[in-house]
């Protein structure tokens, strides 16, 4: 058994945010737990070509939506989306306040993962 305190891991900029990897590849356990802050005003272009993604917004607001348009999930604490298919998707925050999701990937991450939301494409890892 172990703990972790939020604010006693050092967060990975991932390109538009914050991400505090509660748990990960090292700890054994299957799956990375993090703390995930969007910055206001942005939207990503996200791939998780490895890796599945579930998502509980606990504060804030923003959208989620599909690569190809076709759906839209509106953000709000107590939503919960997954990206069961690898899907591409743009993950957007609110402009007025940053967006925070409790993100849980399978399979674990190593933690040290950043985004490239300059190129082309969707940013994966």
């Amino acid at each position: 058994m172990f703990a972790r305190e939020r604010d006693k891991i050092e967060p990975v900029h991932w390109g538009n945010g914050l991400s505090y990897r509660l748990l990960v590849e090292a700890d054994q356990m299957g799956f990375t737990v993090c703390h995930t802050v969007v910055e206001a005003g942005t939207k990503s272009r996200l791939e998780y070509r490895r890796h599945l993604e579930a998502c509980y917004c606990i504060a804030g607001s923003g959208q989620v939506q599909a690569a190809d348009g076709g759906t839209t999930i509106d953000l709000v604490p107590g939503v919960l989306y997954a990206l069961n298919e690898h899907d591409a998707h743009f993950l957007i925050a609110s402009p007025d306040q940053d967006l925070e999701l409790i993100s849980v990937f399978n399979p674990p991450l190593r933690g040290d993962e950043r985004h490239s939301l300059d190129s082309d494409g969707f940013s994966q890892y």
